[in-house]
């Protein structure tokens, strides 16, 4: 297999952000390597998120033709540990869009979200390739009304922590802007 040289991506990052905040454009553009104004490489997308409904379904299609034909998509809406194994035998970038969708459908399903995290954070140690995660910061809004709501958000807030704790860059999306938060840099290879 061709060597892909990602040398401005760490090993892991996460992308954090509220709705529409520009969050997975800039996760695209950050795996596909464009940042910059470079040619795009070829990068796998794990997509958790499913069209229940004609909106989500809207969404996904647009977030398609966004990526264009560069991408290796992966659906997995639950195992997502299992998912970004299969990523990683392509040896190419992995941009897992988004945690936020995968922790709904986590709860949905009554899974244990604390062991869920672990299991994918695990998947990480001794990855091959660069993955960047994409995720909702849910914690600067009111407060919900609901105790599901609350728990989401709880929950939401967990997952981010354990998730930039291990991460090597993270960045918040503000009006497009991204803000570094967290910034190690990338061992050389």
């Amino acid at each position: 297999m061709e060597h892909i040289p990602t040398y401005s991506l760490p090993p892991v990052s996460l992308v954090l952000g509220g709705a529409r905040s520009g969050k997975s454009t800039y996760a695209e553009r950050l795996a596909a390597g464009t940042l910059f104004g470079a040619l795009p490489q070829p990068a796998v997308y794990v997509a958790t998120g499913e069209a229940g409904d004609v909106e989500m379904a809207t969404r996904i299609m647009a977030h398609r033709a966004r990526r264009g034909g560069g991408w290796t998509t992966i659906e997995e809406p639950l195992k997502l540990a299992a998912a970004l194994e299969t990523a990683a035998a392509r040896g190419l970038p992995v941009l897992v869009d988004c945690l936020t969708l995968w922790l709904s459908n986590l709860m949905h399903a009554g899974e244990d979200v604390d062991e869920a995290t672990d299991e994918v954070l695990r998947t990480l140690d001794g990855y091959g390739s660069p993955v960047v995660f994409v995720s909702n910061e849910l914690g600067l809004g009111l407060v919900p009304e609901t105790a599901l709501g609350r728990s989401f958000r709880d929950a939401m807030g967990r997952m981010n922590m354990a998730v930039a704790a291990r991460a090597d860059r993270v960045i918040f999306m503000a009006a497009g802007l991204p803000l570094t938060m967290k910034d190690r840099p990338a061992p050389r290879t």
